[in-house]
This record gives C-alpha cells, sequence and structure tokens, in this order.
C-alpha cells in the first residue's frame, strides 16, 4: 500500500518539478535592464555589478566625493550647515543607472520585493561603522499620510526593517509626517529647505521608546534637507545622536 505524502510535502515537490517549466513559460526579467534572469531574482548580476559607491574621496561626516582638491580637516560645504544632532551619513550607492530605476521601482512601481536586497547593499556600506552603532535604534524618515495610502507602503520603512532586520539592530517608529507643501524632486535646494521646514513631529509616545541614539533611513540623499529636517525633530525629542544611511546618493553629472 502506498503511503500518502503529507500536504507540505507534495506541494513542496510539485513546485521543485514545475519550477524550470514556470521559469521557461514565464521567465524573470531584471527590473533595471529587462533581461532574462536564470533561476529568478529582480536584478541582473550585470546591473548588480554597476551599484558603486560614491566616489572617492569622500567627506567623513557626510560621504560626499570631496574631489581631488581636498584638503584634510577642511569643512565640507555640503554637510557645513547641518545641524549639530546630524553627525553622519552613509549611502550605499550613487544614484546612477541602474540604482535610479531601483529607486523609481521601489518608489512609485510597487516593486517592495527590492527593499531586501536595497538594504544588503546598505548594510555592506556601514560594515565598518557597526560596532559604533550598536546603541542606535532604526528608525526612518516618513512619507506622507497620502503617499502611504496611494503606494500601500513606506518605501523608507520597508529598506529600515530590512536593514534592521540584518543588523540586530532594534526598530521603532519615532517620527511622522505632519506636513509636506509639495514633492521635492523638482525644487532647488532653498526651496527644499523651506518645504520640509516643520514637516514632522514626534509619534504618540516615541518620547517614551527611545531618548538614546538613531539611525535613520531614507531611500536617497539630495541636498540632505529632508535629514536636516528630521534630525532637528528627534534632537528637540532628546536624541543624541543621528546617523543617516540611505540606498542612494545624488551627485551632480
Amino acid at each position: 500500500m502506498r503511503l500518502a505524502l503529507p500536504t507540505a510535502t507534495r506541494r513542496r515537490t510539485v513546485r521543485r518539478v514545475l519550477a524550470p517549466l514556470v521559469d521557461f513559460l514565464l521567465p524573470c526579467a531584471c527590473i533595471a535592464c529587462g533581461s532574462r534572469i536564470a533561476g529568478g531574482g529582480l536584478v541582473c548580476a550585470p546591473c548588480r555589478g554597476r551599484l558603486r559607491a560614491p566616489p572617492a574621496p569622500r567627506c567623513a561626516r557626510c560621504d560626499y566625493p570631496a574631489g581631488t582638491g581636498d584638503r584634510p580637516g577642511r569643512p565640507c560645504l555640503e554637510c557645513l550647515e547641518w545641524p549639530e544632532a546630524l553627525s553622519l551619513a552613509r549611502a550605499a550607492v550613487a544614484l546612477r543607472p541602474p540604482a535610479d530605476v531601483l529607486v523609481h521601482g521601489l518608489k512609485y512601481e510597487g516593486w517592495r520585493e527590492l527593499a531586501p536586497m536595497m538594504a544588503e547593499l546598505m548594510e555592506r556600506r556601514l560594515a565598518t561603522l557597526l560596532a559604533d552603532l550598536e546603541e542606535h535604534v532604526v528608525t526612518y524618515v516618513p512619507t506622507s499620510s497620502a503617499h502611504r495610502r496611494r503606494r500601500g507602503y513606506d518605501q523608507a520603512e520597508l529598506l529600515a526593517r530590512a536593514l534592521a532586520g540584518r543588523t540586530g539592530l532594534a526598530f521603532a517608529h519615532l517620527l511622522e509626517r505632519r506636513r509636506q507643501k509639495r514633492t521635492q524632486v523638482s525644487l532647488h535646494p532653498q526651496q527644499r529647505m523651506a518645504n520640509v521646514r516643520d514637516a514632522f513631529s514626534l509619534r504618540p509616545g516615541a518620547d517614551r521608546l527611545h531618548r538614546g541614539n538613531v539611525l535613520l533611513v531614507d531611500d536617497v540623499l539630495t541636498t540632505g534637507a529632508t535629514a536636516r529636517a528630521a534630525a532637528e525633530t528627534l534632537a528637540r525629542a532628546g536624541v543624541g545622536r543621528v546617523a543617516l544611511v540611505t540606498f542612494a546618493r545624488a551627485l551632480p553629472r
């Protein structure tokens, strides 16, 4: 008499048998370039290889490329006016192809499955700093409630949760966005600052969650206006040190 396999075992067997056929009939395509990915996945190996960190040498504080004429000890103009609480910024990659396509896919096209891969690159960028970040709580720069309803999720929260899981750091909801007049994308630096001034507030009860140091997560760092506003809100709430990590950093062409 033949014994029936348990339901879970049968399902795994069916998946294993059908996987090659599904891959042949419905091949996975790279989100960045559209090429077929044998064996599945979201981003092909060549596109992953094109994801590069901002070029060195970089500012020790804000990670902005300093250029060949940099002198040790010279203040970086990119972070010269940052609040004292925003002590450090790091970006996994420069916002250049295919990084821009991945950011757009996560933010606007519903590809939330990209978050773990992007968080993996962020963790690698922080590898030499993780010992200094042990006492930090991971939080994120929240999007507006309207954007969250429209997308069904907050892309920065997805990145923050994935990064917390990879690093073992605690995760907490600390900020909420009170308002934003319009999107930051098309604004000049001074307009960006005005647009996010007083945009954030501490979530109810968050002051009891954490008063130490925070690792603030966002998808892209452009001028730093949004990160500055978020860090200032955290500092007023008693947070000591804010370190910022983003997936990408926008750089001049």
